[in-house]
Formats: C-alpha cells, structure tokens, sequence
C-alpha cells in the first residue's frame, strides 16, 4: 500500500464538513491547484470553486467517482463523509443488476450479427417503447422492471432502422431516438460516465436522423437534462430553449393541439427553469416556471407527457425544488405541504418531491421531519431515492444528527437505501 496514502490527512474524521470542504481538503494536502483538478474531471476551476465552497451541489456519481480517481481516493466515504466504507472500486462496474445486459446490448448492436427474425413494423416499435416509458413512471422498482426488458429492445430497434426503408425507417429512427432517451434516463448516476454518454448521444443522432421536429425537441431536452446535471446551466439553457422553437410552431398552428405537442414544450420550459434555478437566478427560474405552468393547463385535463412526466402537478413539484434550490428551505416546506404526491402520475416525481422536502427539512434542522419524509419517498420508490447518491448522503446524515427512536429509523433508512444495487 503507498505509504503516502495513508499518511495523508483523512477527510473522513471530521464530520462537520461538506462533500464540497472535504474535496478542498483532500486536494490542497495532495499539493494539487485547483485548476489542476477542475481540469483532471473536465470541469471549469469556477465549478470546483462553487463544489468546494458548498454553493454548488455535487450530486452526480459519476463525477463523484471522477473527483475521487483524480485525488487516489480508495473509498467515497472520505468525499461524502459517509459513516460506512463505501469502496471507490465497487463502482467500477455498475451499482445495478440490469447495467451489463444493456452495456452489452449497446456494444453488440454497433456491430450487428446477421438477423433472421422479421423487423418490427415500426407502430409496434413505437407502442412498446411508449409501453416501457409509462412503466418507467409507474413502477416503484423502475430501473429493474424496464431495465430487464431494454436489451432486447434495443436489438428490435437496430434492426427494425437497418431493415425498413424512407418514411418506416425515419419512424424507427425516432422511436430509436425515445428509446435511448430511456435508456439514458435508466443509466443515470448508475454507470461509468462513458456508457451514459453514448446513450445520450445515439438518442440525439437518431433524432437528427429522423429529421422530425418532436423527435429533434426531445433529444433537445434529454441532452439538456444531462448537461444540467453535470453543472452546464447556461448550455442547458439554451438548448431548452432550442428545443423549444422546434415545437413552437405546432402549438401556434391552427386547430386543435395534441397534448404531445404541449408536453415536450413544458418539459423544455421545466428543464429551463431548474437550471436557472441551480445557477442561483431566481427570476429567470420563475419566469420559465410561470411559462411551464401555462404550457400545462393547455393541456386536455388528466393528460401527461409520458416520456418527460409533464403534467400540472409536477411544474408544482418543480417548483418546489426551485425554491429549494434557491434557498428558500421553509417556503419549500410550505409549499409542498399544500400537494399531495398521488396527484402526480410519475412516482418517480412523487418520491422527488418528498425527497427534496426532506432536504429542505434537514435544512430546517426539523430532523424527526426530514427522517419521516424521507421513508415516505422511499416507500413510493425505494429505487428512484436510493440511486440518487445524495439521499443517501442525507440519510446518513440524519443518522448522525439525530438520537434515540428517531436515530433508529434514520439508520434502518440509511442502510435500506444502501442495499439497493
């Protein structure tokens, strides 16, 4: 074992600190600038500023596990303080049984074998990519239930694009697009950095392919949603706001405008929003959520966009995680105390907006709160909290912050959290 290693100041001692001040600590006794470091994890030196300043949220796994590579750190706990050993080498694979199936699957078609079976006519690609998309809203052990069925379905789908011709296979390039819209979303903090990646990007260049302005607006979104939450606001601004012009035209048209249509536009509002609001620009944030909100109550009542869950409720459970993000941890509480999880469709929002009602509890210092509201995100979606590296954080912290009964429960959480894999 390097000896340097181990002689080096633990992070992990002290308790107190933040993921973003144990980063800092962790760099400055290695001698490294932060430059060097921002430069190592592909970031900019003014994001590590904000990560380790604590004005910036690092909530991704894959950068996580990118910081800790960059500084030799052999277990996330000395990043996340975590009370338990969290080796940095269990995540060279993936954190969920369905992740080699599907690794393999995107690997394989790349390089397709010869197919006897006949492709599928591409409405009946569309309906079981749809099929799968409401599964995903719906099922409280998501990433499993679709998870196991995405392999196969991504060999249908290279097929289905290599066997049709003209506007059928234009059809399955942009059902191809959806898929893979899926399957990033699926990926998420699940994976190494460059499988996530690849999903995002085949998903934009089979809708650029299909050259169809629904198609182009979602990959503008989904390719928007990931460089939000890699910390590229002012990009994931502006291509919202792309993804938007492509759609604009069919809700100004003349005559009777498809839900569809309405939900892609509120979903790019949203996505608009929640990066103003992660940069810290409360006005901004509002203004696309007040155009988010219009958006939604032009839709027919009961609709929902079934790929990004847009519907009413969840532009009120964004904005709930706006005025969190913003700061404003006890109007949050107000706010989300005024809707009822059930109203949404999608329990992956559900359980999110609980989620981020306990943090913002736990920001309150409410810890008997924040432990209760947490068990009640994760008994939604045990699946959709547990894989958000930050609730388990949260977890563990109100573990630490709390005594007696309520201490139990937040330990018995944290470890429940913890063994989804």
């Amino acid at each position: 074992m390097d000896q340097g290693l181990e002689s080096r100041p633990s992070a992990i001692r002290v308790p107190p600190l933040t993921t973003g001040e144990r980063v800092r600590l962790l760099r400055e006794s290695q001698g490294m600038t932060r430059p060097v470091l921002a430069g190592l994890v592909g970031r900019s030196t003014d994001w590590l500023k904000k990560v380790e300043t604590g004005s910036r949220q690092l909530n991704s796994l894959p950068l996580l596990l990118q910081i800790a590579r960059a500084l030799n750190v052999r277990d996330l706990a000395e990043l996340t303080g975590e009370t338990q050993s969290v080796p940095v080498g269990s995540w060279n694979d993936e954190t969920h049984h369905v992740v080699p199936a599907i690794r393999q699957a995107m690997r394989d078609v790349a390089f397709p074998s010869p197919s006897n079976e006949p492709p599928l006519p591409p409405a009946d690609l569309e309906t079981k990519i749809r099929r799968l998309w409401i599964l995903w809203h719906t099922s409280p052990r998501q990433r499993t239930d679709v998870g196991v069925q995405l392999p196969a379905l991504i060999h249908q789908t290279h097929h289905a694009i290599r066997s049709h011709r003209g506007v059928d296979r234009r059809r399955a390039k942009a059902a191809g697009g959806d898929l893979y819209r899926l399957v990033q979303r699926l990926l998420a903090h699940i994976c190494e950095p460059e499988l996530h990646a690849l999903a995002v990007e085949r998903g934009r260049a089979l809708s650029e392919d299909a050259d169809e302005p629904i198609s182009l607006a979602l990959a503008a979104w989904s390719t928007s949603v990931s460089l939000c939450a890699s910390g590229h606001y002012d990009d994931a601004v502006h291509l919202a706001d792309t993804g938007a012009r492509y759609v604009t035209p069919m809700v100004q048209s003349p005559g009777p405008v498809a839900d569809h249509a309405w939900g892609v536009l509120g979903a790019l509002q949203m996505e608009a929003a929640a990066a103003h609001a992660l940069a810290g620009r409360d006005g901004d944030a509002h203004r696309y959520l007040d155009l988010a909100d219009q958006t939604a109550s032009r839709m027919t009542p009961g609709a929902w966009h079934e790929q990004s869950g847009f519907e009413p409720a969840g532009v009120r459970i964004l904005s709930v995680i706006v005025t969190s993000c913003l700061r404003r941890h006890g109007d949050a509480i107000s706010q989300a105390g005024r809707i009822d999880p059930a109203s949404s469709p999608s329990v992956v929002r559900s359980s999110r907006l609980l989620l981020e009602t306990a943090d913002a509890q736990r920001h309150k210092t409410d810890y008997a709160s924040a432990v209760q509201t947490l068990t009640a995100a994760a008994d939604i979606s045990n699946e959709a909290v547990a894989l958000i590296p930050w609730a388990r954080e949260l977890a563990d912290e109100l573990a630490e912050s709390t005594s007696g009964t309520t201490r139990a429960h937040a330990s018995r959480l944290a470890g429940r959290l913890k063994a989804v894999r």
